[in-house]
């Protein structure tokens, strides 16, 4: 159903929600060709009809074009042949959809806005990070990462196989790792620890490390 047309990603590398599409791209093994577009910049013309509220990531395949990340992920699975990223359990694909959601709601703007981006990209910007927007953030991370931790059943979030559950949630904490409160916040998470060991040798994840990460190497 999905081969045969080109599929084209907007996006560009530093990117949380861009990265969780190529993450699937990656991992069902879809060729694709990634077009930049840097939403801080200003978005293009064009590229507003593709997403109407300019955010990224965008998907073109073939005719077809979607924008939010969690349809893209899921159409990607369910467009092209290669390993499931879905259960097929009624059970499992609520489960999928919860820790998904929990992430977007409850996980991406703590994590990354008021810690990794307080503590890491504040100096860049030439001011001071906001300590006391950290401190008062720590306890709501807590919170994040046991409440997944819960949930998982496996290695992995889901069981023995990587669903998009785990690449949503890669996307997050491969950024949030990098400021030291994140590293040691996922340290008193032991399940998750043992979970990003996992997660952060799979070739999708190195090929798409943010700019960030890589200075940090």
């Amino acid at each position: 159903m999905g081969e045969g047309k080109p599929v084209v990603l907007y996006a560009v590398d530093y990117s949380v929600y861009g990265r969780m599409a190529e993450l699937t791209l990656i991992e069902k093994g879809v060729a694709y060709r990634v077009e930049t577009v840097d939403i801080f910049k200003g978005a293009p013309p064009e590229y507003l009809k593709l997403h109407p509220f300019a955010k990224i990531p965008a998907l073109v395949h073939g005719d077809f074009k979607l924008y939010e990340t969690a349809a893209i992920t899921r159409y990607v699975d369910e467009a092209f042949p290669g390993p499931a990223l879905q259960p097929k359990d009624p059970e499992g694909r609520a489960r999928l959809v919860q820790i998904v959601n929990i992430v977007d709601h409850y996980g991406y703007r703590p994590l990354i806005w008021d810690i990794m981006v307080e503590r890491l990209v504040a100096p860049t910007e030439g001011r001071a990070p906001d300590e006391a927007k950290i401190a008062a953030t720590i306890p709501w991370a807590q919170t994040f990462l046991r409440a997944l931790s819960d949930l998982m059943v496996g290695p992995y979030l889901q069981g023995e196989a990587v669903t998009l559950a785990d690449l949503h949630l890669a996307a997050i904490i491969a950024y949030f790792r990098l400021a030291p409160e994140g590293r040691l916040l996922l340290a008193q998470a032991p399940k998750l620890a043992d979970w990003w060991t996992l997660m952060a040798e799979r070739p999708s994840l190195q090929h798409t490390r943010y700019p960030l990460e890589k200075q940090a190497a």
